[in-house]
């Protein structure tokens, strides 16, 4: 694994937080950094990009010791997608392999959600932002049906212990708290390997 990539990626995202920017800048300069990280996919180990026959997974590979982000995989079996859900968090979504279709919604006068334009394809390379203050319900969804996506997710939480929720075309939503596919995270400290090999 290139640790030093993800390990740079983690690195610009905690200096990034520490300045305390307004949400904008925040998402601005995370996506740059983002677009650095899955420009090249050659250094995501293959356990956080196994697929599950059951459904999509998420694998966390890093989260802030205070809880302020965290940086998950999310892998996309063929023709995998998720429920309508929130985040309540802001986040970026870059994908490092393959390609999915977000399809964003909102609220009707109602309170019933409906889907607020045609599903965005995000290709390979792309990264896109959510947010509560920029549209914060979407469906996300695996673009091919024959084989597997990989995206990149950074989240201004631990991701996998916010108490979100997933919603019914109606509008009516159900909690839920995702936690993570994987019991184990990546060792982005142990710089002996990289120091050996150079």
């Amino acid at each position: 694994m290139a640790n030093h990539k993800l390990r740079h990626f983690v690195g610009e995202i905690a200096a990034l937080v520490d300045t305390k920017p307004a949400e904008s800048e925040l998402l601005e300069r995370g996506a740059q950094a983002l677009r650095e990280l899955v420009r090249v996919d050659d250094w995501l180990p293959d356990v956080f990009a196994k697929p599950s026959a059951e459904r999509y997974q998420q694998y966390l590979l890093y989260a802030d010791v205070q809880q302020r982000f965290s940086v998950v995989s999310f892998v996309w079996g063929p023709g995998q997608q998720t429920p309508i859900h929130d985040h309540t968090v802001w986040g970026l979504i870059g994908v490092l392999r393959g390609a999915e279709l977000a399809a964003p919604f909102e609220r009707d006068s109602s309170g019933a959600l409906r889907q607020s334009g045609e599903e965005i394809r995000l290709e390979t390379g792309t990264v896109e932002a959510v947010s509560p203050r920029i549209g914060d319900i979407h469906r996300v969804r695996n673009a091919y049906d024959d084989r597997v996506s990989v995206s990149i997710h950074v989240y201004g939480a631990n991701i996998g212990a916010v108490q979100r929720s997933t919603y019914a075309p109606d509008g009516l939503g159900k909690p839920f708290i995702s936690g993570y596919s994987n019991e184990t995270i990546p060792n982005l400290w142990d710089l002996s390997k990289e120091r050996s090999s150079s």
